[in-house]
Parts: C-alpha cells; structure tokens; sequence
C-alpha cells in the first residue's frame, strides 16, 4: 500500500517508476495505490521485501502487509466484483498486499 506525493514532475517521475517496478515485479493494482502479489512461502516474502526495498522512493508512504490466502480470500467485498486475477489466486499461497 502506498501513498505518494505527486505534486512536482520529479515526484510524478518517482511515482511511475515505482509503479512500473511494482508492475515488472509480478504485482497487481487491487485498487488505486494497493498492489498484490500471491507468493508461495515465507523465504519468497523475505525476497520480494528485499527487491521492494531497493526501488522504495524516499518521500511519501509505503506499507508492506502479509497475509495468508485465507485471509485474502475473506476479505468482504461492499461494493464492485473480484477481478479475474483475484479468483485465481492459489489456496496455497501467502498474499503479499
């Protein structure tokens, strides 16, 4: 989950290389600033937390939040329709939000 400051171009410019980074890195826009990645155990977590890291701009907010599939695959929808990617998602996978 981020939060990014976007006023100046070189914030714009942080902006979209960090989403293109999020993007090349197998992660899935949930909504507007929520991306997800589906992993298949804990070491896999470590490693994505390491390349996240590495591209994370200075400014603004960035959160990391693992949950399990189960958890995921609870969380009560209001209002819209899962998306494909999300129905696909494996039982067997921790979720990397």
């Amino acid at each position: 989950m981020f939060d990014l400051p976007s006023e100046t171009n070189s914030e714009k410019k942080e902006y979209r290389i960090f989403r293109k980074n999020l993007l090349e890195n197998g992660f899935v826009m949930l909504q507007y600033s929520i991306y997800y990645r589906s992993l298949p155990n804990r070491s896999s977590l470590k490693k994505y937390e390491g390349i996240l890291k590495r591209f994370v701009p200075k400014g603004g907010n960035v959160r990391l939040l693992y949950v399990s599939e189960k958890q995921f695959q609870d969380m009560i929808l209001l209002a819209g329709n899962r998306s494909k990617q999300e129905e696909i998602v494996g039982s067997n996978r921790l979720v990397v939000i």
